[in-house]
């Protein structure tokens, strides 16, 4: 279907690819994988030609019809949610229109209704539309949704409705860069099922360890020291057993050549000066100058380990809401009623689909967010760190990231202080970087490492994961394991979820849409999907 032949590409300076090899065939599930800037997304740009190779080949099967989804949407214009996820051509989202403007008029024997129903038919629109809704409706979005002028909604949910266009083409090839960065927890559920059916070959991109393993057969590798694809089979999981499986072949290759050259020069070196050795000694130099040497191998990133500072010891109760009402304005109660206490040492997770309030909750915890009714109470020993991927006040415009990250700590380390930096992708002149200069990504790594090496006994965090990479995320995961205070998430990385969550805060709307609810369940991720049911939520739709 997709075969990449000598492919070689520099970017900046910088040599993304040489002479690399790759093959994607039908029906194939492959993730493609690499640190933060080895190329990545540069890659499907060039399978997709909007970005140039400086030689080698890309050849796509003429009959595949490839469909990718980016990270950010576009504008979406006057396009209403079903229209953007039927439009897999100008024309169907046209004639829908005509249809749906003269039925409003009550227009429905017109010749202008007529000819736009009969090339909605010839476009298999009356198919189109159904399978659209059945997708929409899977992606999270409610009946009365579909209709409505896609800018009223944040670019997150314009990024679903693009998504089920995607799917509902259908195309050979599905290529997705992060589809997962805009779905809350329960809408992956069902997105991991339809691609589990999905008939088409997958090409993804992801830092959601969880879902690849569940999603993917191979993995490609993006070696930024080698500027190569190297190809392993299996899943995310099997490919670190095989990656480390084959660093260690690579250092015993290593490790005998120069055992070799080494017994080769010491022979050289002993019988240099000896007239009978004279033949032999040449031989031999002759011998080592033709060897191809094996360069030093290069350890895979692992998670950094680190021994974080523990907070002090907080009250058992630590924040108590009592009968707590809250309402954005005049229009949208989110919580009612509502009791929930947090005590000391509880590792809790807020799952629920977005626009619950699982953000709400989590800034009326902190304080960010103040209760229309009834109470908040806050142990008086308690020390809050609320920290969220969209706050960036807390830092000094002024400092280095390296003088933010010291100054948090009186006493860390500056190696120490640079070794955690490079963990969350602060490397060697990045440490130098002024914070008034940093990107929204950028700053919110800061504010997470500022967390972990000054901890507060109760730290609110909402997506700490977002602008990570996979190692990252285990140095992260490694660090909140570790420790000892109180934490409460919102996460859709289930692997996140899997290691730290020990009870979950399922946030719905209630049946009347009146004000949302919480239930709990005292148990983590998948004790929640057992008792909850919504293991099966969803789930029937799935790929056609």
């Amino acid at each position: 279907m997709l075969t990449i032949k000598k492919l070689t590409k520099t970017l900046g300076g910088r040599t993304l690819f040489r002479d690399a090899d790759m093959t994607i065939n039908w029906g194939e599930r492959m993730a493609l994988v690499g640190p933060n800037g080895a190329g990545k997304s540069t890659l499907f740009k060039m399978i997709l030609g909007s970005e140039d190779i400086d030689s080698g080949t890309i050849d796509r099967d003429e009959y595949a019809i490839t469909g990718s989804l980016a990270q950010e949407a576009g504008d979406p214009g006057d396009e209403t949610i079903l229209e953007i996820a039927i439009g897999i051509t100008p024309e169907v989202v046209g004639y829908l229109r005509t249809m749906r403007e003269c039925e409003a008029k009550g227009d429905h024997a017109s010749k202008e209704y007529a000819h736009a129903q009969d090339q909605f038919t010839a476009l298999n629109g009356y198919q189109l539309e159904p399978k659209a809704k059945k997708i929409l409706a899977g992606l999270g979005y409610k009946q009365e949704d579909f209709n409505k002028p896609a800018r009223e909604y944040s670019g997150g949910w314009v990024m679903r409705a693009y998504l089920a266009r995607l799917l509902v083409m259908e195309p050979d090839l599905l290529m997705l860069d992060e589809p997962t960065n805009h779905l809350d927890l329960l809408t992956l559920i069902w997105f991991q099922r339809y691609l589990s059916n999905y008939p088409g070959a997958i090409l993804l991109i992801s830092h959601d360890r969880d879902f690849m393993d569940a999603i993917i057969e191979n993995v490609v590798e993006i070696d930024p020291d080698a500027a190569e694809l190297i190809a392993y089979t299996g899943n995310y999981s099997d490919y670190l057993e095989q990656r480390e499986a084959r660093y260690e072949q690579k250092v015993q290759a290593y490790r005998n050549q120069r055992k070799e050259i080494e017994g080769h020069q010491e022979f050289i070196d002993r019988f240099r000066q000896v007239g009978s050795k004279a033949a032999q000694v040449q031989s031999r130099i002759k011998l080592v100058e033709k060897i191809d040497i094996i360069e030093k191998p290069r350890a895979p990133r692992k998670p950094f380990k680190f021994a974080f500072p523990q907070p002090a010891r907080s009250n058992q109760k630590v924040v108590d809401l009592q009968k707590v009402d809250f309402a954005y304005g005049n229009e949208k109660v989110i919580y009612k009623g509502l009791d929930l206490t947090i005590e000391r040492g509880d590792k809790i997770v807020l799952v629920g689909p977005n626009g619950a309030g699982k953000s709400t909750l989590l800034k009326m915890l902190s304080g960010q967010l103040e209760v229309t009714g009834g109470t908040r109470e806050v142990g008086y020993l308690t020390k809050m760190g609320y920290y969220s991927q969209h706050r960036s006040e807390t830092l000094n415009v002024d400092n280095t990231v390296l003088e933010e990250v010291l100054g948090s700590c009186d006493t860390l380390r500056e190696e120490d202080a640079r070794a955690i930096l490079g963990t969350f992708l602060f490397r060697r002149a990045d440490v130098e970087k002024r914070c008034g200069i940093l990107s929204g990504g950028e700053k919110s790594r800061l504010n997470l490492v500022k967390f972990l090496v000054d901890p507060p006994n109760l730290l609110l965090m909402d997506e700490p994961t977002t602008h990570l990479d996979i190692l990252s995320i285990d140095s992260l995961v490694n660090a909140l394991k570790s420790y000892e205070g109180t934490l409460v998430f919102i996460s859709h990385d289930v692997h996140f979820i899997r290691n730290l969550a020990e009870t979950t805060l399922h946030i719905a709307r209630s049946e009347d849409d009146s004000h949302s609810v919480l239930t709990r369940y005292t148990g983590g991720y998948d004790y929640f999907l057992e008792k909850s049911g919504l293991n099966d939520d969803r789930s029937a739709v799935t790929a056609e």
